[in-house]
């Protein structure tokens, strides 16, 4: 049979991991990028860490030297400027912390489990996209698994010559789960560069503001915060998601299937990504 011709009917999202389906607050990274610097004499902050989440790991630590702050203390540490060098010897260091920090931060984020089968009832395939590298993925993946997420597809940092904010993992994908055009698909992320991928693959976009980065809170946190403070957090991270092109910007992914049904609306009316 030839394939279904595109006339509106979306055919796949595309899922990140941390901040978006596992890991509320994105938080597995974070410690591990702090003691990765420290161990090369550097001290970073949780902000600084958190900056350029989303792209591939090795690309987020040349980020973190060569910010003007960071690369100075590099260069009163070690007499030198911050190299791509550097950058592999502390992501040799950094990747085995990341992949045993993921144990402890594999948590499913509330009501994730239900969104995607509910997406998967109307039909949709589910693919993902991720920052890490395959070794932490193989550590995270099957714990996922048996808490019951297991994407179509996976496509990580690593597989292709270029990650985020690049289109090549996202048109991986495409190859993977045998959907296009790109108009068909979803994206969902939390960080700008993931956001940025969907974009540059031509796709619809959703940001998800208080599981993520932009937050970087777990879910106890979130819910212990007065109403106001939540509201504010979310005006915030909602602003940069939204400034990054995201299409629609929701709380987490226990709301995806609404705002899929939105864009799906928006595909059918003729809209395009």
């Amino acid at each position: 049979m030839p394939p279904e011709p595109y006339q509106g009917h979306l055919k796949a999202v595309v899922l990140d991991w941390a901040g978006t389906v596992v890991d509320h607050g994105s938080r597995a990274p974070m410690g591990a990028f702090v003691r990765a610097f420290t161990e090369f004499g550097v001290t970073i902050d949780i902000d600084a860490a958190r900056g350029p989440m989303g792209l591939p790991k090795w690309d987020h630590i040349w980020a973190v030297g060569t910010t003007p702050r960071v690369a100075e203390a590099w260069r009163a540490a070690h007499g030198r400027d911050f190299g791509k060098a550097d950058a592999d010897a502390i992501f040799a260091v950094f990747e085995p912390m990341n992949a045993a920090s993921v144990r402890d931060h594999a948590d499913i984020i509330p009501g994730a489990i239900d969104a995607i089968a509910a997406l998967r009832a109307q039909g949709l395939a589910i693919g993902s996209t991720t920052g890490y590298t395959r070794a932490i993925m193989a550590v995270l993946a099957p714990i996922a698994a048996e808490r019951g997420y297991a994407p179509d597809n996976l496509v990580c940092a690593g597989d292709l010559a270029a990650g985020r904010p690049s289109p090549l993992m996202m048109y991986r994908c495409f190859a993977d789960l045998g959907v296009w055009p790109a108009a068909a698909v979803v994206k969902v992320d939390d960080t700008v560069p993931g956001i940025a991928e969907g974009i540059a693959a031509g796709c619809w976009t959703v940001g998800v503001s208080l599981s993520g980065n932009a937050a970087g809170l777990s879910a106890r946190e979130l819910a212990a915060l007065a109403p106001a403070e939540r509201a504010a957090l979310r005006e915030r991270a909602t602003a940069v998601l939204a400034g990054a092109g995201a299409h629609l910007v929701i709380d987490s992914i226990a709301t995806l299937p609404q705002a899929v049904a939105t864009l799906a609306a928006r595909a059918m009316a003729g809209e395009q990504p």
